[in-house]
């Protein structure tokens, strides 16, 4: 199973230490291009911060991150499991695992980003900033720059379920096809409540993060290695969770599967 996360905006503060090995990270093929939109990201932001701010779409408040981002190179790298903060990690607790379930974390999940491409959670990096939204002079988006280097990478190990929890800014750097896409599930989570005596569904924003990562920590907890999107679904079902399959796979297209919740938290 390979697991496909978004990374999360905030990042845990950079703390002295080694730092940034870019040769040691996960996914090999990538290194070329990694090191691209590392010496392009520095370099922006080693000159006018006003530039650099606009470019990243940054506010006010988070002008420093330019500073940080041009120190990269020297900065002091983390896993990136303790890297990314925000709803989906901290639901996920990775921290709190039991070893063999961080040990089925580092061999699954796989972290999208607009720096790096995509890193195992256990690969070292430093805090940054550059979302995949972003469009880098003179690289341009970021989504379609990563796109051209995935398609010679992730497929290779994409040989079993894919589990894509990404968001559309993320699933634009790989999108699935061929035979795979037709053993890839995406997972939307929808809310349904009563109101005026009716049973209505709506689409949960923010607190979907929430849901995927007690989802994707559960899974793992549990050892689960389901082999398909039909497996995937029976064995979210034996955890207790309300799935429904919207739309099957195919050859285009992955498998759409609905996480109902009645509450959202």
């Amino acid at each position: 199973m390979l697991v496909l996360l978004p990374p999360s905006e905030g990042k845990a503060p950079s703390e002295a230490g080694v730092p940034l090995a870019l040769g040691e990270l996960s996914l090999p093929g990538l290194s070329a291009a990694r090191e691209t939109v590392l010496s392009t990201l520095v370099e922006l932001c080693s000159g006018d911060v006003d530039t650099a701010q606009q470019v990243l779409g940054l506010s006010k408040g988070l002008r420093g991150e330019v500073a940080r981002n041009a120190g990269l190179r020297t900065a002091g790298a983390l896993p990136a499991g303790e890297v990314y903060t925000g709803v989906l990690f901290d639901a996920l607790g990775l921290a709190k695992l039991d070893e063999a379930a961080y040990e089925r974390a580092e061999r699954s999940l796989l972290v999208f980003s607009g720096l790096w491409g995509a890193v195992r959670i256990g690969d070292r990096i430093p805090p940054y900033r550059c979302s995949m939204g972003v469009k880098l002079p003179p690289l341009g988006a970021l989504g379609a720059y990563w796109r051209r280097e995935m398609e010679s990478v992730l497929p290779g190990i994409a040989d079993g379920l894919v589990l894509d929890l990404r968001s559309s800014a993320y699933a634009a750097a790989w999108k699935p096809s061929g035979e795979v896409a037709a053993r890839t599930a995406t997972v939307r989570v929808l809310q349904e409540r009563e109101v005026d005596g009716v049973l209505k569904r709506s689409v949960v924003s923010h607190f979907n993060k929430a849901t995927k990562g007690r989802l994707v920590r559960d899974l793992l907890i549990a050892g689960a290695e389901p082999g398909s999107p039909g497996e995937l679904v029976d064995v979210l079902l034996g955890l207790g969770y309300r799935v429904e399959v919207s739309a099957a796979g195919s050859a285009r297209k992955p498998w759409q599967l609905d996480v109902v919740v009645t509450d959202v938290h």
